[in-house]
């Protein structure tokens, strides 16, 4: 009989434990997403921070497994996909340590943290096989832009290029895409490539996804990767573009077009990115989710208009549509594992006034109705809240014009100075035209407002909540 090696035998100890903690529902993979800018860095710092220094101080009375006493403590433990970046969780912090608090650099690529959580189990079976139980959470962070590939799947080149003519000719894109346009329209689509030709163009169009993102606050920005491409910077897998002029083209001779010619190389890079790249992603990690968290910060679309605020409820239900959600049994867990539990994040809830937080969960709510309605349909246990990871502002009242108004206090971002303000109202459904023409509202971004020790709780605001929703049923 032939011997198993160490190495063969610690794989397959390795395989048995993580069957065994599946089977024991003691691992969960949590995926956090939001499109750039809405607080994902900021998040999994805090999620993390609030659970490694848990103590009297701390504020987390709805997370039951504390409020019951039963919570050991959490650690930080060697993430298992070594191939993964590891989550930069002490360079975050050390960013609110320092005497003039900032806010930590955004990700700009997957990232990955393990924590494991000691409790005592109540209710679970494990109680009866121990005083003590684990739970293993597996964090794994990345841009939302990459999720708004996902619907490329789905869809040719062809298909593609004409929703995306579509997108540029909108009125609120078209004015900076027009030049582009242009250029793409004066192309022999079946001339011999130019691969340098080709670059230009593609770097124009990489351009003008920049530009709809950080100057105009847009958010339906296709191929994600081409404004956060990470390791494919410069590669030619990401120097492709939509060709704006299909209803031009003999149907016959493009679909025979080779892959010398322009039309031919830009639909075999399109293949090839949907292969390599979104496909790749999707399997890799989307299959293993348990649970989900989406931020999405609905208050920089508010200060930047209609057509911002209709692109974030746009690119949400694009985010949407590639997940794989359903209720996750044992034989699931297993083999198949599907997203159960689904919790939509309205972020920044420091930046108003308190009792402006219910009309900003309603509006979440209103952004995702669609996908909410399916979800209820096919029992997902989701929910909304309003939240700030870190609170960054201090709330109180001011006189304006003989009567007392809520306002909140915080340093400006821009220029670190002190503000007190009533930053408006937020609308509890979607703005209609009147609220767009007398723009009732001033949201202004802070920093954070005081510098903590390393082994200090951030302040927040309902990360409580979060952690139950999340994990709760998980440490029982």
């Amino acid at each position: 009989m032939a011997l198993i090696n160490k190495d063969t035998l610690d794989i397959f100890k390795q395989k048995a434990n993580q069957l065994v903690n599946r089977t024991l529902d003691k691992h969960m993979n949590l995926a956090v997403t939001g499109l750039s800018r809405s607080g994902k860095t900021a998040f999994i710092t805090s999620f993390v921070n609030q659970l490694l220094n848990e103590n009297s101080q701390s504020k987390l009375d709805f997370f039951n497994v504390i409020h019951q006493g039963r919570f050991i403590a959490a650690k930080r433990v060697p993430q298992k996909s070594l191939h993964i970046s590891r989550f930069a969780y002490e360079k975050s912090m050390s960013s609110f340590t320092q005497e003039e608090p900032t806010w930590p650099e955004p990700t700009h690529g997957i990232s990955e943290l393990r924590l494991a959580i000691r409790y005592q189990p109540q209710d679970s079976l494990l109680k009866y096989a121990t005083d003590t139980a684990t739970l293993y959470v597996d964090i794994t962070d990345y841009p939302g832009e990459w999720l708004l590939d996902l619907p490329l799947l789905n869809q040719t080149f062809e298909e593609w290029s004409e929703a995306t003519n579509q997108l540029l000719l909108n009125t609120s894109r078209y004015e900076i895409s027009k030049e582009f346009i242009n250029k793409v329209e004066l192309l022999d689509p079946f001339e011999v490539v130019d691969e340098d030709k080709l670059a230009k163009l593609a770097e124009e169009y990489t351009q003008l996804l920049m530009d709809f993102r950080h100057k105009m606050g847009l958010s339906v920005i296709q191929p994600g990767r081409f404004i956060l491409p990470g390791e494919l910077d410069g590669a030619p897998i990401l120097q492709f573009f939509p060709f704006t002029n299909f209803e031009n083209i003999d149907v016959n001779k493009y679909q025979n077009a080779e892959d010398n010619t322009l039309i031919g190389m830009l639909r075999a890079r399109y293949i090839e990115y949907k292969e390599r790249v979104v496909k790749a992603f999707y399997k890799e990690h989307f299959i293993n989710f348990d649970r989900q968290i989406i931020l999405a910060d609905c208050l920089t679309p508010l200060n930047s208009g209609p057509d911002s605020f209709k692109d974030l409820q746009q690119a949400l239900n694009l985010i949407m549509e590639s997940f794989n959600y359903g209720k996750s049994g044992l034989f699931t867990r297993l083999f198949s594992p599907k997203i159960d539990k689904l919790l939509f994040a309205a972020t920044k809830a420091d930046h108003v006034t308190p009792e402006q937080h219910n009309h900003l969960t309603s509006l979440l709510n209103q952004l995702v109705h669609q996908t909410q309605h399916q979800l209820n349909f096919d029992e997902i246990n989701m929910a909304t809240l309003a939240i700030a990871s870190i609170k960054s502002t201090k709330t109180g009242t001011g006189l304006h014009q003989g009567e007392n108004i809520p306002v909140i206090q915080g340093r400006k971002v821009s220029d670190g100075s002190l503000i007190t303000l009533f930053p408006g109202a937020v609308p509890a459904k979607i703005p209609k035209k009147e609220f767009w023409q007398s723009k009732p509202f001033n949201y202004i971004a802070f920093s954070p407002l005081h510098s903590v020790a390393e082994n200090q709780a951030l302040p927040h605001l309902r990360m409580d909540q979060v952690l139950e929703f999340l994990l709760g049923d998980k440490v029982k």
